[in-house]
């Protein structure tokens, strides 16, 4: 269904004001080197509590045990917004091809 004709110049306005915004390129998807190390870091205490909990008591080693799930969930989300900033920067050659940069084919003369 096309846009009509209000729709179309509400579209060209929302382009235009965000073409005169210089910080919109960079709002993308930033993410912070810092978050991802401290996540890492917590992943390995909860690890560290679920196994020296297994001495302690039960609910120690189960609290250790939902400190890393919730790390790892995290640092999944984290890792996948990683991954898409890195397919962004890839050239539209490199997307139509199907082959990363820096690659070597494997086609022999």
């Amino acid at each position: 269904m096309p846009l009509s004709e209000d729709e179309q110049r509400i579209l060209r306005q929302i382009e235009e004001e965000l073409e005169q915004d210089p910080t919109f390129a960079q709002k993308g998807y930033r993410v912070s080197r810092r978050r991802s190390i401290l996540l890492v870091i917590g992943l390995l205490v909860g690890l560290a509590i679920t196994i020296g909990g297994l001495s302690v008591n039960f609910i120690v080693s189960f609290v250790g045990f939902v400190i890393v799930l919730a790390m790892a969930v995290l640092l999944e989300s984290e890792l996948r917004l990683i991954g898409r900033e890195r397919l962004g920067q890839l050239p539209i050659s490199a997307w139509l091809s199907g082959h990363r940069p820096g690659e070597q084919s494997d086609v022999r003369d």
